[in-house]
């Protein structure tokens, strides 16, 4: 894993999240296709097989949420709460086989892993910058993050609900050795800069989703 030269990042004023590119799992990948909506029952029109019963009713299910991409990020614990924006990467990013995101405060998802949400068949993967010497939102990683935290991941077709497993820390330089990187399907990692050493680690978020 690729980190900007200490001059360049001092410039823009923030430690850039670098993310090694597996070429393996590159490929797009496809939402499922969208589910059709129940029909609700409707006073004016009689059931074809008698009175509906309760248990039929479409408001007593839950809707599944198919795989999209996001759009939200949200922690309340640790008090984030930031839009999430496609990070594609350029020829010059997959012949280093590295993603830097933009100078940015908002999150960023890989769009070349996966979706989160049902029909999932890869990780979901989000970074953003964390700021040397000013507050940002994925400072709060670090900082303010537990195992046990509820986390919303708003999306194209809904909400979902994922809880943190885990937080670990991990060298910028064999990152792209890590086993976050093994497909488990509809799984959120998260990462950013680790903000006790910005130059030398980055900071982990795993979570899975809530049935």
């Amino acid at each position: 894993m690729r980190v900007p030269s200490r001059k360049t990042a001092v410039l823009a004023g923030c430690c850039a999240v670098v993310l090694v590119i597996l070429m393996a799992c590159a490929a797009w990948l496809l939402a499922a296709g969208p589910r059709g909506a129940e029909p609700s029952p409707s006073a004016a029109a009689p059931a074809a097989n008698g009175p509906v019963s309760p248990s039929a009713d479409a408001g007593d299910h839950d809707v599944a949420v198919e795989a999209s991409p996001p759009t939200r990020l949200v922690i309340e614990a640790a008090e984030i709460s930031v839009p999430i924006l496609p990070l594609l990467p350029s020829e010059e990013a997959l012949a280093d086989q590295a993603i830097v995101p933009p100078m940015t405060e908002d999150g960023y998802w890989l769009a070349t892993y996966g979706q989160p949400g049902e029909g999932s068949s890869n990780t979901t993967y989000l970074t953003g910058h964390s700021w040397d010497g000013r507050e940002a939102p994925f400072n709060r990683l670090s900082t303010h993050s537990s195992v046990g935290d509820a986390i919303t991941l708003e999306t194209e077709a809904g909400s979902l609900k994922y809880v943190v497993d885990s937080i670990t820390t991990h060298d910028k330089d064999t990152l792209k050795d890590s086993d976050i990187w093994q497909i488990i399907p509809n799984r959120l990692v998260i990462i950013s800069c680790y903000t006790e050493d910005l130059w030398g680690k980055n900071v982990i978020v795993t979570a899975s989703p809530v049935s």
